[in-house]
């Protein structure tokens, strides 16, 4: 069997891995946008500010620390104590909570049938200051996540790979983990959608808000439900680029991988969030080693884009999304 095609199975397999941590990312802005129509643009910042408050609580740091020094000449940093992962994983969800639910209170309360490009706007400013408190909270510098997530190259695959080919894949066990969660993710929510009260109601608010408030449902509970919902969808990215790569500026920029995602797979569709997700990890990967070192390298910065610019010029509403019918 030719090296260059055994190769590319490495890559193949390494985009879908890849595209699946896209489509976690993805996923936290299908949820907000199919509830109430807001693109949010601070999806990438709620899971950089999750990473750095689960590490913060995991590790016993002091909120603020910096600030309270600076004023009071203290030098006080940590509690003292190093919590499991578990149990910070639980404080994180309720920060976000928490933060859902300050979110619908100061904000899109007060925004309700205001124009799509104002509610863009308001979660962009949300955007800058949540980086801001963030790093005012839990200091700036680069954090390392661990919350005992297995990482390193995968020896079974490796072992098995060779006995067939004669080269082993280098295949992460980290990006194991990630597709199975995301995977369960998935499949949570869209039973959580289709079955549930909750989710029927998150589906009839998404449809028409004022025939939802006319039969009883409450925006504020649905809208606070979703925001919470996206905030623990962007503690798992979080927890995920965070152990990959650690937890810096550099997470809150995975928001910009995830807009070709949902131009492919669809802004209100959650099974278009992974397929998008995967179809973008694998043709970035595959384009940059069969055509990369045709045009000189370095395609992964824009083959995304490109993509979805094709998308949007012959099927705009994405593989999955609902049909857009306009009258002339």
């Amino acid at each position: 069997m030719p090296d260059t095609f055994i190769f590319g199975m490495e890559v193949f397999l390494n985009g879908l891995m890849a595209g699946v941590l896209y489509a976690l990312v993805a996923l936290g802005f299908v949820l907000i946008y199919k509830a109430s129509g807001i693109f949010n643009y601070a999806q990438g910042v709620m899971a950089l500010f999750a990473a750095m408050t689960l590490v913060g609580i995991m590790e016993g740091r002091v909120p603020f620390s910096h600030l309270i020094n600076a004023i009071f000449g203290t030098h006080i940093h940590h509690f003292g104590w190093h919590l499991p992962a578990v149990f910070g994983i639980a404080f994180t969800v309720a920060v976000m909570a928490a933060f859902a639910w300050c979110v619908q209170k100061f904000i899109f309360r007060h925004l309700v049938g205001q124009e799509p490009i104002i509610l863009f706007m308001a979660t962009i400013g949300l955007a800058y200051f949540l980086e801001g408190f963030g790093d005012l909270m839990w200091g700036s510098d680069i954090k390392k996540l661990d919350v005992g997530l297995p990482q390193g190259i995968n020896l079974l695959i490796d072992e098995t790979t060779y006995g067939w080919f004669g080269y082993g894949f280098f295949i992460d066990n980290l990006d194991l983990v990630a597709t199975v969660i995301a995977a369960l993710l998935v499949i949570s929510l869209i039973i959580f959608a289709q079955y549930t009260k909750q989710g029927r109601a998150m589906r009839a608010v998404a449809d028409d808000h004022q025939a939802a408030l006319s039969v009883g449902i409450s925006l504020n509970f649905i809208w606070v439900m979703v925001w919470t919902l996206a905030g623990f969808v962007a503690l798992v990215a979080g927890i995920m680029w965070g152990t990959k790569s650690g937890v810096q500026f550099s997470l809150s920029l995975i928001a910009l991988k995830a807009l070709p995602v949902l131009m492919l797979g669809g802004f209100t569709s959650i099974p278009g969030a992974i397929v998008g997700g995967l179809i973008i990890g694998v043709g970035e990967k595959m384009f940059e080693f069969l055509v990369g070192p045709l045009v000189g390298g370095a395609t992964e910065n824009w083959f995304a884009y490109v993509l979805a610019l094709l998308f949007l010029v012959f099927r705009p509403q994405g593989l999955f999304g609902e049909k857009i019918i306009e009258r002339v």
